[in-house]
């Protein structure tokens, strides 16, 4: 045919997809689509063979897709390579081509189911040390620290969301955040993503780990105690030391209204000293709270491929306020009504344990159905997220998502392991959340987020001194909030 004589990559392609830009080349109104006539495409009548100019043009396309790396858009097939949406094809091996229907890429979620994913995915184990950090930072403190590190972290959250974008002249459609920091910091950036990635995996692994140890002696207990008549004190509260996910949070607020409703509000304000039953408003233990918000609003790992979802994509910055919005509202209730709620006296608040379902007898029925609806989820969870860590420390490392059976087995004999001996000789799970999220924070919520936005104004030209400022500032409070584990 003539069209096979022709070069693949002549000077005016080449220099028609300099001048616009790779972007460019992929819009709509721009492209030259080649056309594959209706009788050599395969719908419901008996199948046809594929004429030969339509053979040819799809065997340029998988010819320019082998030249280089999907990322780079150097040598991208020129436009009248590219096909426009309505005339989308998929060619068989067999020479037939199939019309595509729907070219939106995938489903789509409209932003109701979005926002309610969201808030799923971030309602985790830290809800249940959100009253204990309330009662180290004070109650007046711990509000304002709530709402405030809510808002940064929502803010951090959407400068992840938009980084890809900043980036010109690169198909970044399908990137996530760890390959913009490549991007910007090279080998150090993917690496140290993975690093601050693993910390807040298995540092919730190890939390799940604990939390399942301590509903499951809890809810044997509760089992013996039931089948064998044993009584317990009647005291409501001692001090003792996806879709599952949605039902526990949703049974935990009703869980928590009922217990507040029956127990009234216990409440005295006492600005800078602390009493014998009632802790000061304010206190320097704060930086213990922060630590826990900032695994408490951590999404930001994952936040690309959520929002990808999205129907509307002109609404991303909206629906993702709304589900923070959310997040903040039921951590702001959970925290706020148990520390009210604490029987203070005869107990004082500083009594408020890092996981407050253990201030509630193993006796108490609601406590008992919320701790089993939890163990069960956890169970279910726990071993997806070792698949994550696996999947995404092996394919770094190794290049294989599974090298061998003993790579694998070494892995899960450590983080069963540090679970196992976190669980027996320090089961304090505010403390393992505090330190984990604060770690994988510092990278993740307020250092990269930070660089990458300035780094992306300065080469626009559109760096200011009051942007720069703050930034810098975002990384400052992300370093203060790790040595505030360690120091406070």
């Amino acid at each position: 045919m003539e069209g096979d004589s022709k070069p693949l990559l002549d000077p005016v392609c080449r220099g028609s997809y300099t001048d616009k830009g790779s972007t460019d080349s992929l819009d709509r109104g721009a492209r030259r689509p080649f056309h594959v006539e209706h009788r050599n495409i395969v719908e419901n009548e008996p199948s046809e063979r594929v004429s030969a100019e339509a053979s040819v043009l799809s065997s340029r396309v998988h010819y320019y897709s082998r030249l280089t790396a999907s990322s780079d858009r150097l040598l991208s097939p020129p436009d009248h390579v590219i096909p426009c949406q309505e005339e989308l094809y998929v060619y068989s091996p067999l020479g037939m081509a199939f019309k595509v229907t729907g070219g939106d890429g995938g489903a789509k979620n409209p932003s109701i189911i979005t926002i309610f994913a969201i808030w799923n995915t971030m309602m985790g184990t830290s809800i249940l040390s959100i009253p204990w950090g309330i009662k180290q930072a004070g109650f007046t403190l711990g509000i304002i620290l709530l709402i405030s590190m809510g808002l940064l972290t929502l803010y951090c959250c959407l400068r992840v969301l938009k980084s890809p974008k900043s980036i010109p002249y690169i198909d970044t459609s399908d990137w996530e955040f760890p390959d913009v920091c490549k991007y910007y910091f090279g080998k150090f950036g993917q690496w140290s993503s993975l690093v601050f990635s693993m910390v807040s995996l298995i540092g919730a692994m190890v939390v799940y780990w604990v939390l399942m140890s301590n509903f499951l002696f809890n809810t044997g207990k509760f089992i013996y105690n039931y089948a064998h008549n044993v009584s317990m004190s009647d005291t409501e509260f001692g001090t003792n030391g996806s879709e599952r996910g949605t039902i526990s949070v949703v049974y935990l607020i009703i869980l928590v209204t009922l217990k507040a409703i029956r127990l009234g509000f216990h409440l005295e304000f006492h600005w800078l000293e602390s009493t014998q039953f009632y802790v000061p408003e304010f206190r320097l233990l704060f930086p213990q709270l922060t630590g826990v918000l900032t695994l408490a609003f951590f999404i930001h790992n994952c936040i690309i491929t959520l929002m990808k979802s999205n129907k509307h994509q002109e609404n991303n910055v909206r629906d993702l306020s709304v589900a923070y919005l959310l997040v903040g509202l039921t951590y702001l209730y959970v925290g706020v009504l148990i520390f009210s709620a604490f029987p203070s006296p005869p107990l004082s608040k500083d009594c408020i344990e890092p996981n407050f379902l253990d201030n509630f007898p193993s006796s108490d029925v609601l406590v008992f159905v919320a701790r089993t609806c939890l163990l069960f989820q956890m169970t279910t969870v726990y071993p997806l997220l070792g698949y994550l860590v696996r999947v995404q420390m092996m394919s770094q490392v190794f290049g294989k998502h599974y090298p061998s059976f003993f790579h694998v087995f070494t892995l899960n004999i450590f983080i069963v392991g540090t679970g196992v001996c976190m669980a027996k000789y320090y089961p304090n799970i505010g403390s393992i959340i505090r330190y984990s999220g604060a770690t994988c924070g510092l990278a993740l919520v307020f250092v990269f987020p930070s660089l990458v936005h300035m780094i992306s104004q300065k080469r626009r030209g559109e760096l200011s001194w009051p942007s720069a400022i703050f930034h810098s500032l975002l990384i400052v409070l992300g370093v203060a909030n790790v040595a505030g584990q360690f120091f406070m």
